[in-house]
């Protein structure tokens, strides 16, 4: 059986977890920051998770998704060796790390395209991009979703899936056991199945899981050759039932969660480093049934960041946007304020519920009882089965229970 099968993820974005700045980028030297996250690895063994998923890592020119060195550590985190320090310190407790690629884009500042632009068509890295060098007023090459700083590229070129492969292949010799892929959703699903096959041939335990928003899920994963998408659907399913106390969006999306089991094992959170944290949506008791909800639900789950311990920001369209979601931790766990204490003790309490009964990785569920503000469900697979009791008609309260009806888990708001 994979390691997948028995993964909870510790999802955490470094460049705001250690403080680094996003948008003034350059710096004379190395910042070694990355030491602080391997502060708080036993943190995350005691709150019973078996892996990191990092977001970005390498050199870029602000919040890590516009990245100018692929094969190189961001200074703004430190070096290399900090990256090889971190890795081995997640070996030894047994930790698993997934790293974030950005393969869709890179930065305007990378020096392929710099260099494409300074010696036109004719460049060694003309094909790399898709640059029209005949367009009014210069060159201008494809974007992703509008952001000119983020420079598509042109996954039709043997050149751009030679160095994806190497770049993929490249850390997981480093160390790392998987990588998320960043906006999967924009790239050809033929371009993944053509350079996942080499990596998977050296590294056959890797695991690869596409950004994907909406649509065809199965689909996708068919196509492409990853093994995993990110959920969105139930992500969304779950908040907003709990908001708008309508427990039947949640139970007609995870029958359709089901049907995905059954092809492929999709990768399940709550909140992540793109939206809402999940107390500022629900509120701090009602973010416990959520995490109820994760923990008892089949596929690959992780906990963003600070969401264990109640941290809230909300999203907002802007420049800086994300910054309220991306908080720096303190330089370790002492420093935490114990206003969180509670909800980090059901986090551990429901991480270890997962851990005990691996099968829910495979749950599927079936409705018990169901009405906008009271859901009752069994999550059960290969002869085993919790009941899972839901209510929000008034407060937020959640019990789960063993197959004899002995509670395991109860929070009551």
């Amino acid at each position: 059986m994979s390691w997948v099968e028995h993964a909870v993820l510790w999802h955490v974005y470094p460049l705001g977890f250690t403080g680094a700045p996003i948008r003034d980028a350059a710096e004379p030297a190395p910042a070694h920051r990355l030491p602080r996250l391997t502060a708080w690895l036993d943190y995350a063994v005691e709150l019973g998770v078996s892996g990191l998923s990092l977001g970005p890592v390498f050199a870029s020119q602000s919040h890590g998704y516009d990245s100018t060195d692929q094969f190189r550590v961001d200074p703004r985190l430190g070096t290399e060796q900090d990256l090889d320090d971190l890795l081995a310190a997640c070996r030894q407790r047994g930790l698993r790390v997934v790293l974030d690629g950005v393969f869709n884009h890179v930065g305007d500042r990378h020096p392929y395209y710099l260099e494409a632009l300074r010696d036109g068509p004719g460049s060694r890295y003309a094909d790399f991009f898709r640059i029209d060098f005949d367009a009014p007023g210069g060159p201008r090459a494809a974007d992703f979703e509008g952001h000119g700083s983020l420079v598509a590229l042109n996954h039709a070129s043997p050149a751009v899936a030679e160095y994806v492969t190497s770049v993929l292949g490249h850390w997981l010799e480093r160390g790392v056991d998987g990588w998320r892929l960043d906006a999967a959703y924009a790239v050809d699903p033929a371009f993944w199945r053509s350079v996942l096959p080499p990596v998977r041939e050296c590294h056959p335990d890797a695991w690869f899981v596409g950004e994907v928003i909406h649509g065809d899920y199965a689909g996708f994963v068919e196509a492409s050759g990853v093994d995993s998408v990110t959920q969105y659907e139930l992500w969304k399913a779950v908040w907003s039932s709990l908001v708008e106390h309508n427990f039947f969006e949640l139970d007609w999306t995870l029958t359709r969660h089901d049907e995905l089991l059954e092809r492929f094992l999709p990768h399940t959170f709550v909140g992540n480093h793109d939206v809402t944290r999940i107390a500022s949506r629900v509120g701090a008791p009602a973010a416990v049934l959520a995490l109820v909800v994760l923990m008892t639900t089949g596929g690959v789950p992780a906990v963003y960041y600070g969401d264990e311990q109640g941290f809230t920001g909300v999203k907002e369209d802007r420049l800086g946007g994300d910054d309220s979601v991306r908080p720096a931790f303190p330089d370790d766990p002492s420093q935490l304020s114990g206003l969180g204490e509670w909800l980090h003790r059901s986090h551990q309490q429901l991480i270890g519920l997962r851990r005990r009964h691996p099968w829910l990785v495979r749950a599927r569920t079936e409705r018990l009882e169901l009405s906008n503000t009271r859901y009752v469900y069994r999550a059960s697979a290969g002869g085993e089965h919790l009941t899972v009791v839901l209510d929000v008609t008034a407060g937020a309260s959640a019990v789960v229970r063993g197959p004899a009806g002995d509670v395991l888990f109860r929070s009551d708001g």
